[in-house]
């Protein structure tokens, strides 16, 4: 395999629908901090953006897989295409580096509708709207019913089916700036939408995700990553005996659809409590009518820090056989937890392992499900003039 070291990376293609999957990985290409040796890229002390072919579209869209590798030589690996999170591999007590993040090992599976949305970008709205439907300044839009009766995640062809423009970044960190273009009337949202993420990979084994978009028209936007994470390593058995806590005393009950009623219900006294660190899997069979509708929790939570300048740390996830530890911050007033509950052995992952329910958990930091929807829940409406930002840190450590 030839391998050759770039200054900067190529900067991808623009948008493109998806349609199938073909195509494997054939080369890589870097930026500085990596050298080459018998035709191997290599890193050195610094860190290192490494990019190479993933596949292409049947359109003929090229999808690149890009690593970031940090000074302690963990790295996460992000597809231009939904700017998916494909991989992430962190220490455990020992050392020993191992995958933390639920994927699919080539293009096919993603390109192919990626139904659990793993790793992905979502947008123009994270989470569901009921009916598809919401009113803006008095005129009422329709959005593609994907999700039963309701809209989720953005509709049909959302941001996690779209190919982004993905450039590395120079700073201390090694960085991406991924840019999408969602043209005014794109699965039914008004507006041409300039949305922005940047991925940055700390030395400190920190993944921050920075999120912007801007807008022509008064439209909505929720913005949010899909990583599915299990901390005893991809593949692993489920994650029922990690230990969670959420700083939340609320979180919003949905009917049977999974649209919130509009209640900020208290968590004390229900299986939703996790104020207080417990096993994932102590609560998750009480009958409880909320458990069921979802068949385990995918729900929204209301952070007691409301939304904030700054991202400010609301969760802690640990597995105490591997020692590792993931926290969670963020600007955003909600947290979407959802324990992976429709993974029903369909699914192969990286290690060539079969994925089943609860063999991962999301944390989709976010405003709330539905929110054109409720005037008692924060405002999702973005302006002309006005910039939408958010910032969500995950961090792993391990003890």
């Amino acid at each position: 395999m030839e391998r050759r070291t770039l200054i900067k990376g190529a900067a991808l293609g623009a948008v493109a629908p998806v349609i199938g999957a073909t195509g494997a990985a054939a080369r890589t290409t870097g930026r500085a901090g990596l050298g080459t040796t018998n035709g191997k890229s290599i890193i050195s002390t610094e860190h290192a953006i490494t990019a190479e072919p993933f596949g292409t579209l049947p359109d003929g869209s090229p999808v690149e897989r890009w690593t970031l590798t940090n000074r302690r030589g963990a790295r996460v690996r992000i597809l231009s295409y939904g700017g998916i999170v494909q991989s992430l591999e962190v220490p455990d007590r020992h050392g020993a580096l191992g995958n933390v993040a639920l994927g699919y090992p080539d293009l096919g599976p993603y390109a192919a509708g990626n139904p659990t949305y793993f790793g992905a970008l979502i947008g123009r709205y994270g989470n569901r709207i009921a009916k598809g439907r919401f009113t803006l300044d008095g005129h009422t839009y329709q959005l593609p019913v994907n999700d039963g009766p309701n809209s989720l995640h953005g509709g049909k062809v959302g941001f996690d089916k779209h190919i982004w423009s993905v450039e590395p970044a120079h700073g201390p960190d090694p960085a991406l700036v991924l840019k999408l273009t969602s043209p005014d009337g794109d699965q039914g949202y008004p507006g041409t939408l300039h949305a922005t993420v940047r991925y940055t990979w700390t030395g400190a084994n920190a993944l921050h995700i920075e999120y912007q978009a801007t807008t022509d028209k008064p439209t909505i936007v929720n913005l949010t990553n899909h990583t599915y994470f299990n901390l005893a390593g991809e593949g692993s058995l489920d994650v029922y005996g990690h230990e969670l806590q959420i700083d939340a005393a609320r979180y919003t009950p949905v009917d049977s659809t999974s649209i919130p009623t509009g209640e900020l219900a208290p968590v004390a006294g229900t299986p939703f409590d996790f104020r207080r660190p417990k096993p994932i899997g102590r609560d998750i069979t009480e009958g409880s009518q909320q458990l069921l509708y979802t068949q385990g929790y995918d729900h929204n939570w209301v952070l007691d820090k409301g939304i904030t300048a700054t991202p400010e740390r609301f969760a802690r996830f640990a597995e105490p056989t591997s020692g590792r530890v993931m926290t969670v911050a963020t600007t955003e007033p909600g947290v979407q937890f959802y324990s992976g509950n429709f993974m029903t052995g369909t699914f192969t992952g990286t290690s060539g392992r079969i994925y089943r329910q609860g063999s991962g958990l999301a944390f989709e930091t976010q405003h709330f499900p539905d929110s054109p929807n409720h005037p008692n829940f924060p405002s999702t409406v973005l302006r002309p003039g006005h910039t939408y930002r958010s910032h969500t840190i995950y961090s792993f450590s391990a003890r």
